[in-house]
C-alpha cells in the first residue's frame, strides 16, 4: 500500500482537498440558510449539485476530448473556485441554485480527470487497492470539512474562502505531477431499457439510496441545527455521520461476500427503518442521542448503495459493466436530486425530525419492494457473488469508476470508453504528449 500511495499521491492529495472544499461548503450553506429560509430551498441547493455532477458526466468527456486532461482539470477548478466565491457576492436565492449546479458540474468533471488517470497508470493487480485509497481520500476529506466547523464556528465569508482555496490548491498536485496523461475518452454507454428489465431491484435501491443520501447532505446540517446544535456540534454530528459510512465498508464487504445480498439488502432497510424511527419521533433531544442515532442511520443508510451495485453486477455480463456503473451512477443522481426537496418540504410544513421520518419511510418502501422471493437469479453470472467492492455513495465518482473496479475487466473497459486515436490526427496539445514537468 505504501508503494501505491507513493505512486498515486498527487492525485489522493487533489481528491481530499477537493472533498474537503466540497463538504464544508455543503454544510456551511445548510448553516448559513438554517435561520433565515426554510428547508424546501436548502433542498433545492443541494438537488442543484446533484444536478450538476449527472450533467457533468456528460460535459465532462466533451471538455477532456476537446483540450486534455490537464486544461479541463484547471478549467474546471477555475470555474469551482469561482463559483464557490460567488456565493460570497450574492444573497440571491435563485443566484447559488445556478452556482451550486456550476460547481457540481465543475466537480464531475474533475472527478473524472482523475479517475481515468487513476485507470490508466494502475496495473490490473493493483486497480482495488488503488480503489481503495482514492475512496478513503475521498472520506478523509469529506470528514475533514465537517471538523473545520468545530475548529472555526463562525460562519463568516472566511470559511468560503477557505473552500475556495482548497479548490485552487487541488490544481497544484496535479499540474505538477509526473505521471503519464490518459488516453481520450468518450461517453460511456448507457443501457437503461436492458438494466431495467435485468437488475430492478437494484435499481430501486439505487434510487431509494440516493433520496436518503441526498437529503442527508443536504438537510442533516439544518436538521441539527433545528434540533438546538451550536455550529461545533453540527460539525461534530456530520462527521460522526460520515465516518460511519467509512466504517461500515469493511464489514459489510465481509458479509457481502458470505451472504444472500437480497437478503442483506432487506435486512439493512429493515434496520434502517427502525433505527431511524426514534429520532423521527423526537421534536427534541440531546446531542448524545442525537449523534449515536445519527451514525448508526447513517450506518446502514451508506450501505445500501454498495450492496445493490455488488448484486447488480453479479446479474451482468462483463462486457455490460461500463455501461450499468453508468447507468446506476446517473440513477443514484436522479434520486439525489428529488430527495432533499421531497425531505425539505415535510421538514418545512411538519419539523425538522421529518428528516429521519423520510428515511425511515424509504427504509420501509425498500423492506416492501425488495423481496428473496422476487429473485429468480435467471441471469445470475457463473462466478457470482462477485467480490464486493466498497464504493463512495455520495456521487464522489464518475462513470469511469467501473475502469478502477477490479471485477470489470480492462480490455472491456478500453474498448468501450477510450476513443483510438486515427494515424491522421494532429499532434496532441503539449501537456497531452508527454509528462508535466
Amino acid at each position: 500500500m505504501r508503494m501505491i500511495w507513493k505512486s498515486f499521491s498527487s492525485l489522493y492529495v487533489a481528491t481530499l482537498l477537493m472533498l474537503l472544499g466540497s463538504g464544508l461548503l455543503s454544510t456551511y450553506l445548510a448553516l448559513r440558510l438554517a435561520d433565515t429560509v426554510d428547508g424546501l430551498w436548502v433542498g433545492a441547493l443541494m438537488a442543484a449539485n446533484y444536478l450538476g455532477l449527472v450533467l457533468g458526466g456528460k460535459v465532462g468527456h466533451r471538455l477532456i476530448a476537446r483540450v486534455g486532461h490537464i486544461r479541463a482539470y484547471v478549467a474546471c477548478a477555475g470555474v469551482v473556485t469561482a463559483a464557490v466565491l460567488g456565493h460570497g457576492l450574492t444573497e440571491w436565492l435563485p443566484g447559488w441554485l445556478f452556482l451550486r449546479m456550476l460547481v457540481g458540474l465543475g466537480m464531475m468533471s474533475q472527478y473524472m480527470v482523475i479517475e481515468s488517470w487513476l485507470n490508466e497508470q494502475a496495473e490490473s493487480r493493483q486497480r482495488g487497492k488503488v480503489f481503495a485509497g482514492y475512496m478513503g481520500a475521498s472520506y478523509l476529506g469529506l470528514i475533514l470539512g465537517q471538523l473545520v466547523l468545530v475548529i472555526h464556528p463562525t460562519l463568516g465569508l472566511e470559511l468560503l474562502m477557505l473552500v475556495a482555496l482548497c479548490f485552487a490548491l487541488c490544481l497544484v498536485p496535479v499540474a505538477l505531477t509526473r505521471r503519464l496523461h490518459p488516453a481520450p475518452l468518450h461517453p460511456a454507454p448507457m443501457e437503461l431499457r436492458f438494466f431495467i428489465k435485468r437488475v430492478p431491484l437494484s435499481l430501486t435501491t439505487i434510487v431509494v439510496a440516493g433520496l436518503l443520501i441526498g437529503s442527508f447532505y443536504g438537510l442533516a446540517p439544518l436538521y441539527a441545527t433545528r434540533m438546538g446544535l451550536t455550529t461545533e456540534q453540527v460539525g461534530l454530528f456530520m462527521g460522526c455521520c460520515i465516518l460511519a459510512g467509512l466504517v461500515g465498508q469493511w464489514p459489510l464487504g465481509w458479509l457481502s461476500d458470505r451472504y444472500d445480498r437480497v437478503w442483506l439488502i432487506r435486512g439493512c432497510a429493515a434496520l434502517l427503518a427502525i433505527a431511524a424511527l426514534p429520532l423521527a419521533l423526537m421534536p427534541v433531544a440531546p446531542l448524545e442521542v442525537l449523534v449515536g442515532g445519527g451514525f448508526l442511520v447513517s450506518l446502514l443508510m451508506f450501505s445500501l448503495y454498495p450492496l445493490a451495485v455488488a448484486f447488480a453486477n453479479d446479474h451482468v455480463e462483463g462486457d455490460r459493466r461500463v455501461s450499468l456503473t453508468a447507468t446506476l451512477l446517473v440513477t443514484f443522481g436522479v434520486g439525489a436530486s428529488i430527495g432533499p426537496l421531497l425531505a425539505g418540504v415535510l421538514m418545512r410544513l411538519l419539523g425538522a425530525n421529518m428528516l429521519y421520518a423520510f428515511a425511515c419511510v424509504c427504509g420501509l418502501i425498500l423492506v416492501w419492494r425488495v423481496r428473496p422471493a422476487n429473485v429468480t437469479h435467471l441471469h445470475q453470472v457463473d462466478d457470482a457473488p462477485l467480490h464486493h467492492i466498497a464504493m463512495p455513495v455520495n456521487m464522489t465518482s464518475s462513470p469511469l469508476v467501473a475502469a478502477l473496479d477490479p471485477r470489470v475487466d480492462e480490455q472491456v473497459v478500453q474498448e468501450q470508453m477510450v476513443d483510438p486515436l486515427p494515424a491522421s490526427d494532429e499532434p496532441a496539445a503539449p501537456d497531452e504528449k508527454a509528462p508535466a514537468a
